[in-house]
């Protein structure tokens, strides 16, 4: 076992990083891990880290004590920041900074593992481009972004990239074998449906929950046999957004409130001290912000499987000969691409991409979804 066995699929980049690691070439101070969605940036990331701080031979051996404390979040020296909102702003990203600039307290370096850094405000990407440009010796930022472009030019020019792919599908369904139990028909159907996607693939082998809402999903299409359906079908899975989300912050908000409210003094009686209603609004203000952006992520993935049926019938339609992404759905499936045209079914596909782009830029997602279902209606 290494830190590298979850890079399922990523042979040039777990190449790359063994490398920097252990001290061949090509180390740097800032680096830029790039992907789609799924793909593993910041399990990437973590493993660098890992590699990075292990004292033993190869580096990244993912048996010492370093290599554990990293995989587990626990090491001295390893910041994982994870944008909870919509956004990144200045003053955490100064604090961040500033706290980046500290000597290691035991590790060989000190890293700061910046997950979605895309999501940082153009005056926080300043703040960090500042840090990444004078960076103290013992220092290392890995960042994470699907894109490069997703960072300012400048910010990207001073770090080393690491580009990594969608894993095969039959990669990742070996892993949720081997590592998960999973039974192998399965890791094959889960791994086809989320397309690469590790994570999603070993929520769906793992919560049935989590596949019963693929399943709505993916009934959406015969569903919409006029206005009245289209319009409870978009209500239906903007609700389902909502419950995922609320399952998803729930417990941690009330973990955080109660964590906060202890910190600063709460009495016996539940009464707080003067002075500490600003901390309880800002992190109100922090949770509203997450509970938003995972609800907008929770509703683009059930777009993205909705896709996924459309992709499925024009596949079909057009007689491809790629494998279907919804294997179980055979039959509808060729019964949907014998009723069309692949005309019809590209306009559809494009009304769910530009359902997507609309969410992204703040439209009420009910609004944003209706008008969806009723595309997917008449296209």
């Amino acid at each position: 076992m290494s830190v590298w066995d979850d890079l399922v699929g990523q042979e040039p980049v777990v190449a790359q990083l063994s490398s920097a690691a252990g001290g061949a070439g090509g180390m740097a101070h800032a680096w830029l891990f790039t992907g789609p969605p799924g793909a593993g940036r910041s399990a990437a990331a973590r493993a660098f880290a890992a590699a990075l701080q292990c004292l033993e031979a190869p580096r990244g051996c993912g048996h010492c004590a370093s290599c554990h404390q990293v995989l587990q979040g626990t090491h001295a020296d390893l910041e994982v920041v994870r944008p909870a909102g919509l956004s990144y702003g200045v003053r955490e990203t100064r604090e961040l900074v500033l706290r980046a600039s500290s000597s290691p307290s035991g590790g060989r370096w000190q890293i700061v593992l910046f997950e979605d850094a895309d999501r940082a405000t153009e005056a926080a990407a300043n703040a960090l481009l500042k840090a990444i440009e004078e960076p103290p010796p013992r220092t290392v930022w890995l960042l994470c972004t699907p894109a490069p472009d997703d960072l300012l030019v400048t910010i990207r020019s001073r770090c080393r990239l690491v580009t990594l792919r969608t894993p095969p599908v039959q990669a990742v369904a070996d892993l949720l074998v081997q590592r998960d139990g999973v039974d192998r028909e399965t890791a094959d159907v889960v791994a086809r449906a989320a397309q690469g996607h590790i994570s999603r693939a070993r929520r769906l082998a793992t919560d049935p929950q989590a596949r019963a809402r693929r399943a709505e999903v993916l009934a959406v299409p015969r569903r919409l046999t006029g206005v009245g359906p289209a319009v409870t079908a978009a209500e239906a899975l903007v609700k389902s957004a909502e419950a995922e989300a609320k399952a998803q912050t729930e417990e941690l908000n009330e973990t955080e409130t109660s964590a906060l409210r202890q910190a600063l003094g709460e009495s016996a009686k539940g009464r707080m001290p003067r002075g500490t209603a600003g901390a309880l609004k800002e992190l109100d203000d922090r949770q509203k912000s997450r509970a938003t952006r995972v609800k907008r992520d929770a509703l683009d993935r059930a777009l993205l499987d909705l896709a996924s049926y459309y992709r499925d019938v024009l596949t079909l339609q057009l007689g491809a000969g790629s494998e279907l992404v919804n294997t179980e759905l055979g039959p509808e499936l060729r019964s949907a691409a014998g009723g069309g045209r692949p005309e019809d079914t590209l306009r559809r596909l494009d009304a769910i991409m530009d359902c997507r782009e609309r969410l992204e830029a703040n439209v009420n997602p009910l609004l944003a979804v209706e008008a969806l279902t009723l595309a997917l209606r008449t296209s």
